[in-house]
């Protein structure tokens, strides 16, 4: 089997990349992705440790990071965040939308509003605010490629308690496919995956404990790996995806054909 690094149309080789939520999880494991090909990766988010440790890893494979300190439920953040890209840059080739945020479980009638803005914040709102600056410097160049992470729970809810997080992930699948087809004709092509049991931080703090029964319940047997996601926003970013526009790559393993 060719080694998918070796496709020169998942070369990124000058290219910039940004990556939210990018130091741990997913958005870590595209991130080295994205170096391991070649491309300039900004890494953008609240955990400046962990993001530290990324763009370190990232240097040790030969790629070219860099860390910003960006709380993306903040407009102000999101606006200086993609000012420093265009001013340090002076392009933004790719970009995927991977931060995010999921409740703790609790019925509807327990939540409360303050926790309801918590996550459309993260989940909806950051990403309408990022696409509006990543499509316009984009739009200068006559490219780009835009992935969104959002989630099989947006599409089908098989979590009672976190209701908030799925209305979210449905939402921010509906954006996704809108901004698709207001900018395909631009060059730029938008797309989403939907990770589906992905063993991350995320998932391990959604108190889910036999890890072993969910496994069982998913068509492979087993749970997946950040690895396996970020493969697959890799490509949708790439020219080997040159044709794909206003998808949603479920990486579930076989969860949305049950």
């Amino acid at each position: 089997m060719q080694d998918p690094r070796q496709d020169f149309r998942q070369d990124f080789s000058g290219k910039v990349v940004l990556v939210t939520g990018g130091a741990t999880g997913i958005g870590r494991a595209a991130a080295l992705a994205f170096g391991r090909r070649g491309a300039t990766v900004v890494i953008a988010g609240r955990r400046q440790a962990e993001g530290a440790k990324a763009v370190a890893d990232l240097a040790a494979i030969g790629a070219r990071a860099e860390f910003i300190s960006a709380d993306l439920t903040l407009p102000a953040a999101i606006d200086r965040l993609h000012g420093t890209i265009g001013d340090t840059h002076g392009r933004l080739d790719i970009a995927f939308n991977n931060a995010g945020y999921q409740e703790p479980r609790a019925p509807i009638a327990e939540q409360d509003s303050a926790l309801y803005d918590r996550v459309f914040d993260t989940n909806v709102k950051s990403v309408y605010l990022s696409l509006q600056h990543q499509i316009r410097l984009m739009a200068r160049q006559g490219k780009g490629a835009i992935v969104v992470n959002t989630s099989v729970s947006g599409l089908r809810n098989p979590n009672p308690g976190l209701a908030l997080y799925s209305a979210s992930k449905a939402a921010l699948i509906s954006l996704t496919r809108s901004a698709a087809m207001e900018y395909a004709e631009q060059g730029i092509r938008i797309n989403a995956v939907a990770p589906g049991r992905v063993v991350t931080d995320m998932m391990l703090a959604s108190k889910i404990m036999d890890m072993s029964a969910v496994a069982a319940g998913l068509p492979l047997r087993r749970m997946g790996q950040p690895e396996e996601v970020a493969e697959a926003v890799v490509w949708l970013a790439s020219d080997a995806a040159s044709f794909v526009v206003g998808h949603v790559l479920c990486t579930d393993g076989g969860f949305m054909a049950l």
